[in-house]
């Protein structure tokens, strides 16, 4: 007799596992730069738009499709689609894009990690000036050594949670954990509010104006609002669908997936409100991409009253925020093997948490001793290349999959779709958005693969 399924204990438990999962460097670092290189208030407008119109519609159906089947992404297309069709063959594609998600999430996290150490032993806050900051995140990228130690922290962590099992390791955890990130980042912001010389900073983000969309173009405004919309919340390698399949049928998806996307788009928001104050006090640029997090911010942090206290308290958020994506992606993984493989928990974590190791070491070894490995042109290296993998590739494509599995008749079908999405207490998917998700979502998915490839290809 098959061992019965685990679930999640509460409602609670679900929405703040998925929103976890969804909350992660995208929106405390990504968010904040990519809204201050394409005009501030005006883009975070037009990012909350394809929020909606990109994001919604496919967490529900990625949560439909969990809750339906009760397996994981690899096996549930099997489950669900009508026989003799092909749509499972997507399920292994979806699997190892977690997998290779893990391989660089891994490594950045590792970095934040040591950066919250260091900052409590007081190395990091000692160091003044960019140049010195710089010197300090460039030693640490240039030392194979130490960067695989944090890396290994944290595959290590991510895993322990895990192998204690679904409610006692992962959903306990993850509660804990984002309600501290919760605290945290309104405690950071609203010491950022009240910086002298931030007001600057707070109206570029809070005040909308036609003047950056002239700047930057409005196809270029649009496009990026609509990738950072769309690759905020990792949807199309089934992160979310196993979430779905861990719960009962007592609420309508669509509800839930709001309020997944409004506790994730909270912490992009709350993000701002800590960087761009920061950024206008002292006089830096809230667009300077990478070097955002890791030399721009412990600058200000170094220059402030009290900045040691703030930078603990700011990568503590920070690996709170990646780890919480780390244990969901992980939880995705392992389910993978106890569903598909039939293998015990205790023995999916350690295989694969010695795996995870060995497959994070190439990005690892990128910024060092294979520094002059630059797949995608001049200036990238491996992490560049695995990001492209899944945020270029896998994910557009896997929800164009998604999108034509749930609404045409030779997949699972929109009534199938809409029956499991509108089971239960609260807010229903719109009917009359069938066109748009059978026609003109999957068409805009295939606008977003064509730009990220035209940009590798021809820049």
């Amino acid at each position: 007799m098959a061992k019965e399924r685990e679930t999640l204990s509460s409602r609670l438990g679900f929405i703040l596992l998925s929103a976890g999962c969804a909350i992660g460097l995208g929106n405390v670092w990504r968010f904040p730069f990519i809204t201050g290189k394409y005009g501030g208030a005006t883009f975070v407008l037009i990012y909350l738009l394809f929020l909606v119109i990109f994001g919604l519609p496919i967490m529900v159906m990625e949560f439909s499709i969990g809750r339906a089947s009760k397996q994981n992404i690899g096996s549930a297309l099997r489950t669900l689609e009508p026989e003799g069709t092909k749509w499972h063959l997507y399920g292994p594609f979806a699997i190892i894009g977690n997998y290779v998600l893990m391989m660089y999430y891994t490594v950045i996290t590792g970095w934040l990690l040591s950066y919250f150490f260091h900052y409590i032993t007081g190395d990091l806050a000692s160091q003044k000036g960019a140049g010195e900051v710089g010197n300090y995140f460039g030693t640490m990228l240039s030392n194979p050594g130490s960067m695989t130690l944090w890396m290994g922290i944290a595959v290590v962590i991510g895993f322990i949670v895990c192998s204690r099992g679904l409610q006692k390791g992962v959903e306990k955890v993850t509660k804990v954990m984002m309600s501290c990130l919760l605290v945290l980042i309104v405690i950071l912001a609203v010491n950022s509010l009240f910086l002298k010389g931030g007001q600057e900073g707070l109206k570029f983000y809070l005040k909308p104006s036609l003047k950056h969309i002239k700047e930057n173009g409005l196809f270029n405004v649009v496009f990026a609002a609509m990738s950072q919309a769309f690759f905020t919340l990792s949807l199309g390698i089934g992160s979310m669908e196993i979430f779905g399949s861990y719960i009962g049928k007592e609420r309508s998806l669509t509800g839930e997936s709001i309020r997944v996307i409004c506790l994730d788009t909270f912490v992009a928001l709350m993000a701002g409100l800590i960087i761009f104050p920061a950024c206008s006090a002292f006089g830096v640029q809230a667009d300077s991409g990478p070097s955002l997090i890791f030399i721009t911010l412990p600058n200000l942090f170094n220059q402030m009253k009290g900045g040691r206290f703030w930078g603990i308290l700011f990568f503590l958020f920070m690996s709170f925020a990646a780890l919480s994506t780390v244990i969901a992606v992980f939880e995705n993984i392992i389910s993978y093997w106890i569903d598909v493989k039939h293998i015990s928990r205790a023995k999916a974590c350690v295989f694969n948490g010695i795996a995870m190791f060995l497959l994070s070491l190439p990005c690892v070894l990128g910024f060092n001793l294979l520094s002059g490995f630059q797949p995608l042109g001049s200036g990238t290296g491996v992490l560049d290349l695995e990001d492209f993998i899944v945020s270029s590739t896998l994910l557009p494509l896997g929800s164009i999959i998604f999108c034509l599995f749930c609404t045409q008749k030779k997949g699972w079908g929109w009534k199938n779709f809409i029956k499991e999405a509108d089971t239960g207490d609260g807010m229903k998917f719109p009917h009359w958005a069938r066109i748009y998700t059978t026609w003109v979502l999957p068409a805009l998915f295939l606008v977003v693969f064509v730009k990220g490839y035209w940009d590798i290809l021809v820049h």
